[in-house]
This record gives C-alpha cells, structure tokens and sequence, in this order.
C-alpha cells in the first residue's frame, strides 16, 4: 500500500508539471477563494469590532487554524467527495475487485491533486499567528499539527458518512452542499455567537468546532462561553478526529456490504 501510495504522488506531480497553467489557475483560485473569506470576515469585524470576546485578529486566527484542517483535508483526501459521483457513473463498482482496501483505492484515484492551499494555510496560519499575538513554544509546534491532523480526520469522517449515504440514494449532492455551507459559514465565527442547538450541532453531531474554536479558545487563553466546557476540550480534536474516523469507517465496512450498484 505504501508504494502505490508513493506511486500515487508521483502520479500526481507529474501531472501537475505536464499541466502548469491548470496549476497556476488552480492557485489563484484558492488564494482569492480564502482571501475573500477573509475580506469578508474584516469587514463584518469593521462593523463589529468584538464577537463575544473575538476580536479581528482573534477571528483571524480562528479561521487560519480551520483552513490548516480543511486544507490538510483537501490534500490527502478530497477524492472521497467524488464517491457520489462513482456510484452514479457505475465507476465504483471496479474499486470492489481489486486487492486493495476500497477506501484506499478512492483516496489515491489518479488525479492532478497538490498541496497548494495546505502551503497557503501554513503561511495564513503564520500571519495569523504573529497577528493574534499568540504564544509559541515547543508545545505550540506539536499541537497545531495534531490540531490540523484532528480537523482533517473530521472533515474525512463527514465527507465519509456522506459518500456511504450515497450507496443508497445515489444523489446527495444537496446534503454535501448543505453539510459544506454549515462547516465553511459557521466555522468563520466562535460558535458562543450561535444560538444553543447550533452550538450543540456544531460541537457534538457534526464537530466542526473542533477544527478552530474550542484548540483556538484553548491556546488564545479565553473562556469558552459557547458551551461553558473547559477551554482543555480543545486538547481533544486528535482524539475526536480519530472517534470520527473510525465511526464512519465502521458505517463504510457496513454500506460496502449492502452495496448492490446502479445497474449502470
């Protein structure tokens, strides 16, 4: 596994280097893509300059620590949103006939996949760092990457349950749009702003608050009001990540058993 794994990447550099406009266009993309975010988010801030709490450089950081999940995500994983996809063209069928785990063989499909955004998201991360004056230290440069790691297994557990859904109903295009706008919208902002059941959905069903509010409450030094729990749950987004994981890869396992095609 790990040499095609290695192979994949090969696959995947190459075809960028073949493909360099593609490329170029790509990152441009994701630049004014999270720059727009962070446009938008400056401005709501100009017109309140405190959220609970939050201030602009705060929010800053809030949605840097996010974008090194969601991006770590997109690098390694992206290709598990293209499941749906799999079923309906009657592509996924070929993944249950080969050797390999069928998770494994989706997340290394050929494809021109490069960590561009995740760079973004480091040097993002960076500047937001220095901006929100937070401290670093040998136990800051441990965590952040179990932080980034924890939101990704997030993001790849949801992206996961979504995908199995679609072994059933083919097309859940709306639940991923719905499932995509309440983690990209609501994650921007500390979920303390929200009202109770939001908080709840946000941090216990779907737990993206666990990517950046409750590790960025913990490291910024600042009381969760969201929920009233101790600023140390933020500690746990590895373990969450990893819960994550393995529940949905269970729901997977189950669905791979039930999986009887589209008869394409």
């Amino acid at each position: 596994m790990l040499a095609a794994y290695a192979q994949y990447w090969r696959i995947n550099l190459l075809t960028m280097l073949e493909y360099r406009a593609n490329f170029l266009m790509w990152f441009a993309f994701t630049i004014v893509y999270h720059g727009v975010a962070l446009a938008a988010l400056y401005v709501t801030m100009q017109q309140f300059p405190s959220m609970n709490g939050w201030d602009v450089r705060q929010m800053f950081f809030l949605y840097a620590l996010w974008m090194c999940g969601h991006e770590l995500h997109n690098a390694l994983f992206f290709s598990v949103v293209s499941v749906p996809e799999f079923v309906r063209e009657g592509r996924f069928d070929r993944f249950l006939v080969r050797p390999l785990d069928t998770l494994f063989q989706v997340i290394t499909v050929p494809q021109m996949t490069v960590p561009d955004g995740l760079v973004l998201a480091i040097v993002t991360l960076c500047f937001a760092t220095a901006a929100a004056h937070v401290h670093v230290d040998l136990f800051f440069l441990a965590f952040v990457p179990l932080v980034a790691l924890g939101g990704a297994l997030i993001d790849l557990g949801i992206s996961l349950v979504v995908a199995t859904i679609s072994f059933w109903f083919v097309r859940v295009d709306t639940l991923r749009w719905v499932i995509m706008s309440l983690e990209q919208d609501f994650t921007r902002y500390p979920i303390s702003i929200y009202q109770r059941g939001v908080r709840v959905v946000l941090a216990f069903v779907f737990p993206f608050a666990f990517m950046n509010y409750f590790p960025a409450t913990f490291l910024l030094h600042k009381t969760e009001t969201g929920l009233h729990l101790s600023p140390a749950v933020g500690l746990l987004t590895p373990v969450v990540g990893i819960v994550w994981l393995i529940v949905s890869y269970g729901f997977w396992q189950f669905g791979l058993r039930h999986y009887q095609g589209t008869g394409s």
